[in-house]
């Protein structure tokens, strides 16, 4: 094979020597025997990656001492002869040469804090069993993507994750595995509020709330109804109190068996809590800042404005969005899934559904004019203006106008000082784009949201014109005249000093 190594051959590297006689004995001048060895001074040998055991033998003419190679003895190719082993030797012997044993040690039960930590693995605990384990959230692992089970929750990690399951015998797993039934995630265990050092109390557990929980899977025309194909665990917490509640939301599907059946899983965690006004970070002081979140406020409980935010294979997320921020400009867009419809349902249905995943969780109504509004101040605060699609008659009876696109509109514009300019909105619009789709086309939807920023500052009128000429006469009107009198005195005083020097010279040379 290429790139491969032959395995190193038994050799003994000698330095330029002669092997010496291995007939029993290797001899030096005025040396010794060795019995059944070869032996060279030490000092020739630089590597040695024999096989065959070696020793080093001291010379007895106080010469270096020799470096000896066992030669091969077939006394030696059997175990030593074993030791009569007596009642009073027996756990001597045993400490010496006894390893692990089936008992098992002592074990510590692990300690926890008293409230959970970002990160923490979240605690469950099975009455029935009184076993103490942690929520799982599975996840995909290597390039087939297929399901790992035993990755636990993060502890305020919101986080959504997909995988596949391959069933060899979906007939057979279709009724016996528990990953493809709803009441596995949610039925015979609660979740611990805080973790727990000693036992749990009753005050100590939250029930899992199941939301529309499907029935069992079962089997039908060849066809595994009622598989498990998205899990979404809603789970509020409350500072060190811990966790409050928790609810699971489940959609299915129908898988058909087939020699290679196969389903995608998605899983998703979200944590949310009651949000206070006083908890969230200013967005400036008082102007936005480039970049901090845009503040809304519905009911009076301050928020960040959010937008759709997609999943890994493109599908809208239900709980994770996309913080919109101050000045930048933002377009996403996702598939939203609307089967199963229920046969009852009508276009308004339709439209309440899609306007609610635009909306998010919470609905906004009132958006901050500056970073730093309070919600207590109603002066701070404005009503966004929302102008929906006009429903028009569309010649198709099994059509419906759906909204499928948000475009979110900001005015906003600078004021104050120009050496200190403040951000400020004015103005906040969220306009719906519809489009008509048919009934049997509302398996998925495309959506898509659209978020511009419009800089309405008014800059302050630059000057205009030629610059004008300003005279200013000195305090002393006689002041040229003084200066032009003081230059002639100079003048007349270096003239007379000059004719005065001429004389001098003269008179000496003529004399």
């Amino acid at each position: 094979m290429r790139g491969s190594r032959a395995p190193p051959l038994p050799l003994l590297l000698l330095a330029s020597l002669p092997a010496l006689s291995p007939a029993g004995a290797a001899r030096r001048s005025g040396g010794s025997r060795s019995v059944s060895q070869v032996c060279v001074e030490k000092s020739l040998i630089f590597r040695s990656n024999t096989p065959y055991s070696t020793d080093i033998v001291s010379d007895p003419d106080g010469q270096d001492p020799l470096f000896c190679v066992q030669l091969d003895d077939s006394k030696l190719n059997y175990f030593q002869q074993p030791q009569d082993v007596k009642e009073s030797d027996f756990a001597e012997f045993l400490e010496k040469y006894g390893r692990h044993s089936f008992l098992a040690p002592s074990q510590v039960q692990p300690s926890f804090s008293a409230f959970y930590r970002a990160g923490d693995p979240i605690l469950i605990y099975f009455d029935s069993s009184s076993v103490l384990s942690m929520l799982r959230q599975p996840i995909k692992m290597g390039a087939s993507g297929l399901c790992v089970d035993g990755n636990p929750a993060g502890f305020l990690d919101s986080k959504s994750t997909s995988c596949t399951r391959i069933f060899a015998n979906l007939s057979k797993s279709c009724m016996t595995d528990p990953a493809l039934d709803a009441a596995s995630y949610y039925r015979d265990f609660t979740v611990l509020k805080v973790p727990i050092n000693d036992a749990v109390m009753p005050s100590m557990k939250v029930n899992v709330t199941a939301v529309s929980p499907p029935g069992a899977p079962h089997m039908k025309d060849n066809t595994c109804m009622n598989v498990v194909s998205e899990v979404i665990y809603e789970i509020e917490y409350s500072g060190t109190s811990g966790i409050q509640s928790v609810s699971v939301q489940f959609k299915v599907s129908n898988i058909s068996v087939n020699s290679r059946s196969s389903l995608q899983q998605h899983f998703t965690m979200h944590f949310w809590t009651r949000t206070f006004s006083h908890t969230l970070p200013r967005s400036g002081n008082p102007g936005y800042i480039s970049g901090a979140p845009l503040l809304i406020a519905n009911s009076g409980a301050k928020q960040h404005m959010s937008i759709l935010r997609s999943e890994s294979d493109g599908r809208c997320s239900q709980f994770l969005r996309h913080t919109v921020q101050f000045g930048r400009n933002m377009r996403t867009g996702c598939k939203i899934s609307l089967s199963p419809i229920p046969e009852d349902s009508n276009c308004s249905y339709i439209q309440q559904k899609l306007h609610k995943a635009f909306q998010g969780m919470n609905r906004t109504e009132d958006f901050a004019v500056t970073g730093s509004a309070h919600s207590t101040q109603a002066e701070e605060w404005m009503t966004i203006l929302i102008e929906n699609c006009s429903v028009e008659a569309v010649n198709c009876t099994s059509c419906c106008m759906v909204p499928v696109t948000l475009e979110i509109q900001i005015l906003w514009t600078k004021v104050g000082l120009l050496s200190n300019p403040q951000a400020q909105v004015v103005g906040t619009r969220h306009f719906y784009h519809c489009q008509p789709l048919k009934f049997l086309d509302m398996s998925m939807v495309p959506l898509t949201t659209i978020v511009t920023f419009t800089d309405m500052t008014d800059w302050p009128e630059a000057p205009r014109g030629q610059p004008q000429m300003h005279w200013k006469l000195p305090f002393d009107i006689f002041f040229p005249f003084k200066v032009a009198l003081n230059v002639e005195r100079t003048y007349r005083g270096d003239l007379s000093g000059y004719l005065l020097l001429i004389l001098i010279m003269s008179s000496i040379f003529c004399f």
